[in-house]
């Protein structure tokens, strides 16, 4: 089966040599230069795996994610430069679901939107509503810990 993944990033460099990598590996790939525009497509193309950037003009990645939130639960991978652990939580409260780093080996970027797309369709259909405790702890968030030294 052919999964459709929509990438998102202002340089046309990038999405062009997503198109190519991801398609070699079977996948139908979108793009879209502009982050108001892969709003529209996720609406129009329902994909079943976004990959995005977040250092975008117009429409910045955690925008984008805010905004497709409203609408729907499709899988976003952020692909991005920045690589501070701040970024990459403040695109994982937006609604991403995982964060790579570029550059990224094309094994490992491909394992992930597989994993994303799998967890996708596995995922029950109705969800936890907020503020709900199902007992298994998702309602709340726990700070991380780090050895000293």
């Amino acid at each position: 089966m052919s999964y459709r993944v929509l990438a998102i990033d202002d340089d046309p460099a990038t999405t062009e040599l997503l198109g190519l990598l991801l398609g070699t590996h079977g996948f139908e790939v979108l793009t879209s230069n502009n982050g108001r525009r892969g709003v529209e497509l996720i609406r129009q193309q329902q994909p079943d795996v976004v990959i995005l950037d977040l250092m975008m003009p117009d429409m910045d990645g955690w925008q984008v994610c805010r905004a497709v939130r409203a609408f729907s639960q499709v899988p976003i991978l952020i692909l991005s430069a920045l690589d501070h652990p701040g970024q990459v939580a403040s695109a994982l409260d937006a609604g991403a679901d995982d964060y790579l780093v570029k550059p990224v080996p094309s094994g490992m970027l491909v394992a992930h939107l597989l994993n994303l797309i799998r967890h996708a369709k596995n995922a029950p259909e109705k969800s936890i509503s907020q503020g709900e405790d199902s007992g298994a702890g998702l309602a709340t968030r726990e700070p991380s810990l780090t050895a000293p030294g």
